[in-house]
């Protein structure tokens, strides 16, 4: 999560450069001053908020800029939020803020932005000194912005196994928001993940099983292979007679040389252990669920 160290450490990025007027004048600026720096072109603005340089803006010096901007009142939320805490691979370019509802707006032209209204600003969980909204109802908001409800559950297996969240956080999140696009979907999800599923090509793996009536298999089980190394597994059951089974689902990211090289040879390694082990590619998961199930059954001996 954002500790305090990085609050203090991205704080002590910003106030150098990017300030309010006001905070301009209580470090002694006058407002000829300012101008004058502002009229000479080695300062800048963004909207209301000075940058006190006149190069091109970082990323975190705009979002910094345009959450000051829309008042004392509003903080960075949505994929904005999650962006400065650290989640990966869900970036978007256009800047999220929440402001309470009614508060009056002015827009910044030229500007990606998107706010976020609130009728319960006080009950926000946020962190006031780095304007940051709580990662849980910054989920929600993402979430939301999704039009089907997989890329919403994606992005909170995603927080979670990125380890920004967990599951009690994501509840009071939905919880606290009745009204949250794809809610049953995300409270269905977080029960998933609750059960140990760390990614969404895991929570539809459960799904599945849960759907053509399969024994619920234990998730992310560590056991050791035969060389004694400590080894995560997807999906693991185990027979009446004793047989271990394994499933293991992997995402594009197993294509790679060095991914799949790793990947043989660690199902040679538990293959030893006298595990049976069943490999399937993430997307046959989602598009082929009845194939999955019968091989499945097959090693299970369902019949």
């Amino acid at each position: 999560m954002f500790t305090e160290p990085a609050v203090r450490s991205l704080n002590e990025t910003y106030e150098p450069t990017v300030v309010t007027t006001r905070e301009l004048q209580r470090q002694g600026w006058s407002a000829p001053e300012i101008r004058a720096q502002l009229a000479a072109h080695r300062w800048q603005r963004v909207g209301n908020i000075v940058i006190r340089h006149n190069g091109e803006l970082t990323r975190d010096e705009l979002i910094r800029a345009v959450v000051l901007h829309h008042g004392k009142r509003s903080i960075a939320t949505s994929f904005t939020a999650l962006e400065l805490r650290g989640l990966q691979g869900w970036h978007r370019d256009d800047i999220h803020v929440l402001v309470p509802k009614g508060a009056s707006v002015r827009r910044l032209q030229g500007r990606p932005i998107r706010i976020h209204y609130v009728t319960d600003w006080e009950s926000q969980p946020q962190h006031r000194q780095a304007r940051l909204h709580a990662v849980a109802p910054s989920l929600v908001r993402a979430a939301g912005a999704f039009d089907s409800p997989r890329p919403a559950c994606g992005i909170f297996a995603a927080a979670v196994q990125q380890r920004l969240t967990d599951v009690a956080a994501l509840r009071r999140a939905l919880d606290a928001a009745p009204r949250a696009k794809h809610r049953a979907a995300l409270r269905a999800a977080v029960d998933d993940i609750a059960q140990g599923a760390q990614a969404l090509s895991e929570i539809d793996f459960v799904r599945l099983c849960r759907r053509y009536r399969l024994p619920p298999p234990t998730l992310q089980a560590i056991r050791r292979d035969g060389s004694g190394r400590r080894r995560y597994l997807d999906a693991e059951w185990m027979r009446a007679d004793g047989q271990r089974v394994i499933a293991e689902v992997d995402g594009a990211i197993h294509l790679r040389v060095d991914r799949w090289v790793a990947d043989q040879r660690r199902q040679n390694s538990l293959a030893l252990t006298g595990s049976l082990i069943l490999r399937f590619p993430s997307i046959v998961v989602r598009t082929d669920p009845e194939y999955v199930a019968q091989q499945l059954r097959t090693a299970l001996n369902l019949g």
